[in-house]
């Protein structure tokens, strides 16, 4: 007679944390990137009243075994870690991941995990999780590149400026109108930069030259009063008979500065593929690899986590990499609160990477990850969740009345 009672308490308990656990997914409907959980039972051991018995030789048939079952407890409660949908925002600091793969952030002693990349810039310069844990990656180190078999560290955007830079190959291309007279020239300005970042100005002047059948130019380089520039003899282009750039006769400039500058070697090349002289128009641009310095004006990343900076020089350059963790079994974390999770025993160590490498999702700027809880599925699981409590209410309240009558039986 108890033992219905008791079946019936442990009926009450699991329909109890059922309902808890669906009031949490409920309550974070609208949690940044939160897994929902989900809770299965399982019965408990039964008591056996009889045995199995095989059949026996004088014709009777075996007997199958008796048992009565003494209730229902916990089986599991699991995480749903399908991804949810992706939101966007107007922070270029709000990150998601579109696939497989966890943020990696510290609080610098133990590293956690999270989806949530509504992140921000710290007045130290660092990127931060809303409760101040470290985004961790790769920096880029003296040499401007980035190591990612180098240890995590905290993604530092505090003092990023971009050194200058000194030119060293300059790119010409364009248009040289071939019905141009011998002796008329076309001059070309643009500017180059010194060690120091300083820009000077250097103008090409090409000259159509020999007879009107030929197809040649002559190419000079001057400089301002504080650059001296080698004139290393004569520099032609010649053209074939369709107008493509056939041949580049000259040697590579030799610049330095009067100002204190380190000397530079500096090469012009021209476009073998669109440099023409066609009856059109005559029209040079040009570019090349020399800069100032700049200091970090705005932040970008890219799909691959690549933090990607602006600065006041007009360039960009790569600054850091975000790193990504993935789990063999990304069910065993667990949940320490703030939207991160931690290592166990059974969810493997983590594979850290570059975003879009090794089964890790992309990274999407601009934009968040949203919860993954199903709202018509969750009200569904709740009226199964307090149809069975009421049902498991009701054997406790019939087993009293039944054990009511049996007191009652010494009336």
């Amino acid at each position: 007679m108890l033992r219905s009672m008791y079946s019936g308490v442990s009926g009450l308990k699991v329909h109890q944390t059922k309902l808890d656990v669906i009031g949490n997914n409920i309550a974070n409907v609208n949690t940044v990137a939160y897994k929902s959980s989900n809770i299965t039972f399982q019965e408990i051991l039964s008591q056996t009243l009889a045995t199995a018995q095989p059949p026996t030789t004088t014709g009777t048939g075996g007997t199958n075994p008796s048992q009565v079952g003494l209730g229902t407890t916990i089986g599991a409660i699991t995480t749903n870690h399908n991804n949810g949908n992706i939101q966007t925002t107007d922070s270029n600091t709000d990150l998601a991941i579109d696939g497989d793969g966890f943020f990696v952030v510290s609080d610098g002693f133990t590293s956690s995990y999270t989806r949530a990349g509504n992140f921000t810039i710290d007045s130290a310069g660092n990127l931060v999780t809303v409760n101040g844990e470290k985004v961790m990656g790769w920096n880029v180190d003296a040499n401007n590149e980035i190591d990612t078999s180098a240890p995590l560290e905290a993604i530092d955007l505090s003092s990023l400026n971009m050194p200058a830079t000194a030119t060293e190959n300059l790119m010409i291309q364009g248009n040289l109108n071939s019905s141009t007279p011998v002796g008329n020239t076309f001059e070309y300005n643009m500017s180059v930069f010194d060690s120091l970042g300083t820009a000077h100005t250097i103008t090409m002047t090409f000259e159509r030259v020999g007879d009107p059948e030929d197809r040649r130019f002559s190419f000079a380089v001057e400089g301002s009063d504080d650059m001296t520039i080698a004139a290393g003899g004569s520099r032609y282009l010649t053209f074939d008979v369709n107008g493509k750039l056939d041949q580049v006769n000259g040697d590579e400039l030799s610049i330095s500065f009067n100002n204190g500058a380190d000397e530079m070697e500096a090469s012009i090349t021209f476009n073998p593929n669109r440099m023409t002289m066609y009856d059109n128009p005559t029209s040079i641009t040009g570019n090349q690899d020399g800069y100032s310095a700049g200091s970090l004006i705005n932040l970008g990343i890219d799909k691959e986590g690549n933090v990607i900076g602006n600065f006041s020089n007009g360039r960009d350059n790569h600054v850091a990499s975000l790193a990504i963790a993935t789990f063999i079994n990304p069910q065993g974390l667990e949940k320490i609160g703030g939207n991160l999770f931690t290592t166990t025993w059974n969810s493997g160590e983590p594979e850290v990477g570059i975003a879009g490498t090794g089964m890790r999702g992309a990274v999407a700027s601009n934009s968040l990850e949203m919860s993954n809880v199903d709202l018509s599925r969750e009200f569904t699981e709740m009226i199964v969740a307090q149809r069975g409590f009421q049902a498991n209410s009701k054997i406790i309240t019939t087993s009293d009345e039944v054990l009511q009558e049996l007191v009652n039986l010494k009336r």
